[in-house]
């Protein structure tokens, strides 16, 4: 699937190269039945740089890319860290912690702390000399309610049954009123066949709570194999080469289809694999099912701009040998993203259940049918090593073992009082693939409980260095973190063209003395990348634009933008509405990055 958060990186001052962004934009949101503006109303107008003075030959834009430096790789673990009663403890600083990769101490480069109110968003600053007809005010509510998380709530209808999908949906009901203004909920199922975009529409997250019903991809309720073998003990046969699993096959397969006639239990072995390999056939590709779409999820959470978290309910299904490597992949993907995915079991608290699903009992016989009950029971307490997984792998929470799931929702759903964000930079990394084991620990002996990823992969190769700015760039883009590398300031201005149409003005002012020049030919040279997006009041891309700035300053026209800075304007047409402005500047020489958050409300 096209990637529809990715920029071109070699850019035309026009509106061509934008529509055609807008365009791939559009086409690769239909896949996630997303609801795209209409051209006319979110095509940019080509960005215009206001050059200093009348220095033209000083500052221009060019087409052609600069080589970029690429930052240093930086690996981000969010922690949480709560009291043995599991009130989130907030008053840790840099020193109280200690971080371990692959058991070697590392410097912790980067610390910072959150909340659920770090990232929210305020009015713009108004230019200092505004067009006598441009606005700059508007509606403070709808500022205020400007989307700082999205929470995106997965039902695994592919492996519940139906007293699952009864206990969640009753559950699920009562999450809604406990989310935040701020909060942007979706809701998805691992069929595919559920999918509510983000919003805080609480009236259409419940409708869409009545489609989650029972969905299994493969296998029919009444339909039993001659022999009858469960995918946990197909996974015992053919992967594991269990004897004695196959032993118990062959017996169902000689009571089932031979009568019970000895003579035929080489002929009932040969069936028990065949029917062992058709069964593990078909339960991995429902798993490989489930596991697409839930990558789906996590692009499509990628692209949001703040906090995001995927909240799994599910049963758990097994995870076969053959599988594992794609549960480690979807993982991985999730840290790269910044995504905690916190799960559930849906079968709350249970106990093992002998005899399966009561709707369609198995059929063993007499001579096997307690080992095939320790089987089943093996299966079930197998289900849940995947939601410890995904949860642990992350930083999120495994909820299990518990009959509130109502609560357990609220938790998983909701922001911690407080996280931690640690960086660090890993010395001599090699570029082989492997897997780093994290270890965060705390300074003091206090009892405290540490919630934290436990690893990460390393890359395969080196990226490009125009490739890695590009993707650098477009993940500070669809963040709301705050970079202050550069000292850069974020405006915007508005012009009201009918009722249904507005131009919205974004200005980026730049400091030019905190920039890193390189004095060439008598010049002071660098470039810059400035991009700009636009979301809308539930986080969904509108539209963007990026140019590059080439600066060849002679030591007067330095001097003076020391003392005065300049300004870029880019505009776009866009609908009456609240948008969220996002605007990240990165510089060639010094590869530094700046990126700020605006928001503007156009009336109606």
């Amino acid at each position: 699937m096209q990637n529809p958060l990715r920029f071109p990186f070699t850019r035309h001052a026009s509106g061509l190269l934008l529509k055609a962004l807008l365009a791939a934009s559009c086409a690769a949101f239909q896949v996630h039945a997303q609801e795209a503006p209409a051209k006319s109303e979110t095509q940019p107008q080509p960005p215009t740089t206001q050059a200093p003075g009348n220095e033209t030959s000083e500052v221009s834009t060019r087409d052609t890319p600069p080589t970029f430096r690429v930052r240093v790789n930086l690996v981000l673990v969010r922690v949480v860290v709560r009291d043995s009663s599991g009130k989130v403890v907030s008053n840790l600083k840099k020193q109280d912690f200690q971080l371990s990769d692959n058991r070697k101490p590392q410097v912790i480069s980067t610390f910072s702390t959150e909340t659920p109110e770090s990232h929210k968003v305020a009015p713009t600053t108004p230019s200092p000399a505004p067009d006598p007809d441009a606005n700059v005010s508007g509606d403070p509510a709808a500022i205020a309610a400007l989307p700082q998380r999205f929470v995106a709530v997965v039902f695994d209808d592919t492996n519940m049954l139906v007293e699952d999908t009864v206990w969640v949906r009753n559950a699920a009901t009562r999450l809604f009123s406990s989310l935040a203004p701020t909060d942007r909920v979706g809701i998805y199922s691992s069929s595919g066949q559920i999918t509510q975009e983000f919003t805080q529409d609480h009236a259409r997250l419940q409708e869409s709570l009545l489609g989650v019903v029972p969905r299994p991809v493969a296998g029919a309720v009444g339909f039993h194999d001659c022999p009858e073998i469960s995918y946990y003990q197909a996974d015992q046969i053919v992967n594991k080469q269990d004897s004695q699993a196959l032993m118990v096959a062959t017996q169902d397969a000689l009571e089932c289809a031979y009568g019970n006639d000895p003579k035929m239990t080489a002929q009932a072995q040969i069936l028990s694999t065949m029917t062992s390999e058709r069964t593990l056939a078909t339960g991995d590709s429902q798993t490989e099912y489930v596991y697409r779409h839930l990558e789906d999820i996590v692009r499509r959470l990628a692209g949001m701009p703040g906090q995001r978290v995927m909240v799994f309910v599910s049963p758990g299904f097994v995870i076969t040998t053959m599988l594992t490597l794609d549960s480690s992949l979807l993982i991985d993907r999730a840290n790269r993203a910044n995504i905690v995915i916190n799960t559930i079991d849906a079968r709350g608290l249970y106990t093992p259940d002998l005899l399966g699903d009561i709707a369609d009992p198995p059929h063993d016989s007499m001579r096997t049918a307690g080992i095939k009950s320790s089987y089943r029971v093996q299966a079930q307490l197998a289900q849940s090593d995947i939601l410890g997984q995904l949860a642990d792998g992350t930083g999120g929470t495994f909820f299990h073992n518990r009959n509130d799931i109502d609560e357990g929702l609220r938790e998983a759903a909701a922001a911690p009082a407080m996280s931690y964000l640690l960086g660090f930079s890993p010395q001599n990394l090699k570029l082989n693939g492997a897997y780093h084991t994290l270890k965060v620990t705390l300074a003091s002996k206090q009892k405290l409980n540490v919630q934290a990823r436990h690893g990460y992969y390393a890359p395969r190769t080196i990226k490009d260095p125009v490739e890695a700015a590009k993707e650098e760039i477009q993940e500070a883009l669809f963040s709301q973190d705050e970079i202050h590398d550069l000292p850069v300031e974020l405006q915007t201005q508005f012009f009201k063209k009918d009722q249904s149409q507005a131009r919205l003005a974004v200005l980026t002012h730049l400091d030019v003395k905190g920039i890193r020049f390189r004095k060439a030919d008598g010049r002071n040279r660098d470039d810059l990348t400035v991009a700009t997006a636009i979301f809308d009041e539930n986080g969904n891309f509108v539209t963007g634009g990026e140019k590059i700035v080439e600066m060849k300053l002679l030591d007067t026209t330095f001097a003076r933008l020391s003392r005065s800075g300049f300004t870029l304007k880019s505009s776009f047409d866009v609908k009456p509405g609240t948008y969220l402005v996002r605007m990240v500047v990165r510089d060639a020489e010094g590869a530094q990055m700046a990126a700020r958050n605006g928001a503007v409300s156009i009336p109606y």
